[in-house]
């Protein structure tokens, strides 16, 4: 199987002097996922936790919202001239009955993309296709409930402190292994509402590192993600705001900026959408009625 990093040898140059070193870089190969034999889609990531990306994948997709809903992952012999397996082909099989929506090339470009002429039906897809709802309509917060408008746990209404979620930035540096040796991942953490960090996934891509959480959780029967918060290192754009309510994660923050059509879906769906979380500083851009609001003006 593939390795998480590879050495590669480099010219360094610091101040004038040239040395040549080995260097620890990301590994980045393709993985092309199967839906019950049939070609779906191809994604560059960084190889590990394969079969929760594609886990995951799915339940952005639609395809796929609990655990007995997965019959089986499997890896299927790689393109190679003797047929040695590459690990880079994975075959996931539903359990029978699941009914298998309509993926076709044009939907997934509606969905991942954020461009203005699909905005529209991106928005829709995500509408149509969500198995949970993140806002509870006529109650003052919201969080994870069913369709039938039930709590998904009966909890209380989600409220965050500011300070909390100024911690999380740090906590999830200091949990980035792979990145101190390579400097070239995205991560996506999962955090409970009291800030505790339940799960950390890294990969060269950022979509990838929230499918191998949201794979996670649906492995293990966690799905929908009702108390959770998700945290991503980079930028919010349209796809990882969709993966967040696809998986019923109520709110989403990101240390960047995040996309205006994110920010589209973020206030028609309920999500709490925060970007720019850099230190005691952030954006909240949808849901604020999550945010304790009231106690950071009082210290401002």
């Amino acid at each position: 199987m593939g390795r998480v990093t590879e050495r590669r040898k480099v010219i360094r140059i610091r101040d004038g002097a040239v040395s040549t070193r080995p260097d620890t870089l990301v590994a980045e190969e393709p993985l092309e996922i199967r839906l019950n034999g049939k070609p779906l889609a191809i994604t560059m990531r960084t190889p590990g936790d394969d079969f929760a990306l594609a886990a995951g994948f799915l339940v952005s997709e639609g395809v796929l919202g609990a655990a007995d809903e997965l019959q089986n992952i499997v890896y299927c012999a790689g393109a190679t001239v003797d047929g040695s397996n590459t690990y880079n082909i994975v075959d996931v099989k539903t359990a029978p009955g699941v009914v298998i929506p309509d993926i076709t090339l044009e939907r997934n470009v509606y969905t991942t993309s954020s461009c203005g002429l699909c905005g529209k039906a991106s928005l829709d897809a995500v509408r149509t296709t969500a198995r949970w709802t993140i806002d509870d309509g006529d109650a003052p917060y919201g969080d994870a409930t069913h369709e039938d408008g039930t709590h998904a746990d009966g909890a209380p209404p989600i409220r965050l402190e500011p300070e909390l979620l100024a911690s999380l930035p740090d906590r999830l540096r200091a949990a980035q292994r792979v990145f101190d040796r390579t400097g070239g991942l995205h991560a996506a953490a999962l955090f409970s509402v009291d800030g505790e960090l339940l799960d950390i996934r890294e990969d060269v891509g950022r979509h990838n590192a929230v499918d191998k959480l949201v794979g996670r959780a649906l492995q293990n029967g966690t799905l929908p993600l009702s108390r959770t918060l998700l945290l991503v290192s980079g930028r919010a754009s349209f796809e990882l705001a969709q993966k967040a309510v696809m998986a019923g994660i109520p709110v989403l923050a990101a240390v960047s900026a995040p996309s205006s059509l994110a920010v589209d879906l973020a206030a028609e769906t309920g999500l709490t959408l925060v970007g720019f979380l850099r230190g005691a500083s952030m954006n909240v851009y949808a849901g604020e009625h999550r945010i304790a609001l009231r106690a950071a003006a009082a210290q401002s």
